[in-house]
């Protein structure tokens, strides 16, 4: 056929029967796409998680201040076990220092009398044992009596006994035939006080130590609790605690003491948290923000506080209903304690609310 033999009518109407085409695939697709709400929802929470309430005490919380202290049990201090002159001072403040290490000499009269003590001792002892070997001959001769043998023999245990003092307060002393005192570390830690210095004057009766020496592997954390709240305290008590040098860090510990004596003067009672300082970055004397978390008499449903959605000035959850389908629920928080969000309404014990991608989901369903 040729085209100008085609009908001028048909022309006319393929624009419109295309549109209609159009049109009717479009409704098609459409009713395709919006024919299964359900698959919808259920690819919604393909990747979700869920958490569900419980209907618990509510958690109070208690606010303390402190600060860092050291773990007592493991604070060493050095004293001299001798007066002198300190020579050399081999550890600074802050230094870590390995049992066993110098820490500085002294050299001191002590120890020399103790060197002398210690050759005269040895002196005294072979001339009791000369003398009783001797006496113990004359008297199988029939020289020397009975009793002048026991004399010797106990001469001899005299010389053997002054012998073994002087060596074991030449062994305590670190005494080496020289008069210099090495003032070693007992136990492995930082050097946390220091008052030595070359050139100090010792005495025997000094009562103030050159060295402090502490393991900061553990610290504790002392927390004042006003009269007010003693009631609440009670040890096992979970902490978290924040200083200001790491504000945005939290260490959780609990309250392994407390001390049952008011200060007189604050009228507070002190707690203690001793928690793990592997990484050295909690230091004694820092300042310390304690929170001290008790249960109350008030039961509440209770979700996690990461589930809650803040939008339009209003609180939201997504909770997966009976059908295993997304629905938007605005909840009233009563209060939130650490992780745990305590609710007034919105939320039912054992219904399920989602803590990851919640916020995709609230915005996919358009609200």
């Amino acid at each position: 056929m040729k085209t100008s033999q085609f009908p001028r009518t048909l022309w006319l109407m393929l624009p419109l029967i295309g549109l209609s085409v159009t049109l009717m695939n479009g409704c098609q697709s459409d009713a395709t796409a919006t024919s299964n709400p359900t698959e919808k929802s259920v690819n919604l929470l393909a990747s979700a998680k869920f958490d569900t309430a419980s209907m618990i005490p509510v958690t109070n919380e208690l606010n303390l201040t402190g600060k860092v202290t050291f773990n007592q049990d493991k604070v060493v201090k050095v004293f001299p076990l001798v007066g002198g002159h300190i020579e050399t001072v081999r550890a600074d403040l802050g230094d870590y220092v390995r049992a066993g290490q110098t820490l500085a000499t002294i050299r001191s009269g002590e120890m020399a009398d103790v060197e002398q003590q210690a050759i005269a001792a040895r002196g005294q002892l072979a001339v009791a044992q000369k003398n009783s070997q001797v006496t113990e001959d004359m008297a199988q001769g029939g020289l020397s009596s009975q009793r002048d043998v026991v004399a010797a023999r106990e001469q001899l245990q005299a010389a053997k006994g002054e012998l073994n003092r002087v060596n074991e307060r030449r062994s305590i002393l670190g005494g080496r035939g020289s008069s210099v005192y090495i003032v070693k570390a007992p136990v492995s830690g930082y050097v946390v006080e220091k008052t030595a210095s070359p050139g100090m004057e010792l005495r025997t009766d000094d009562p103030e130590n050159l060295f402090t020496i502490s393991n900061l592997d553990h610290v504790w954390v002392m927390a004042n609790v006003y009269e007010s709240d003693l009631a609440n305290v009670h040890e096992g008590n979970p902490a978290r605690i924040t200083t200001l040098s790491y504000p945005d860090r939290v260490y959780q510990g609990r309250i392994d003491k407390v001390f049952n004596v008011l200060d007189p003067d604050s009228k507070t009672e002190k707690v203690r948290i001793t928690l793990l300082n592997s990484d050295n970055t909690l230091k004694p004397e820092m300042f310390a923000n304690v929170s001290v978390q008790y249960p109350g008499n008030d039961r509440r449903v209770a979700i996690p506080a990461k589930a809650i959605v803040f939008a339009d000035s209003r609180n939201f959850v997504v909770v997966a209903n009976a059908h295993n389908q997304p629905v938007v629920r605005e909840v009233n928080p009563f209060k939130t304690i650490g992780a745990t969000t305590y609710l007034t309404s919105g939320v039912q014990p054992g219904e399920r609310v989602v803590t990851q991608n919640q916020l995709l989901i609230y915005t996919a369903l358009g609200k």
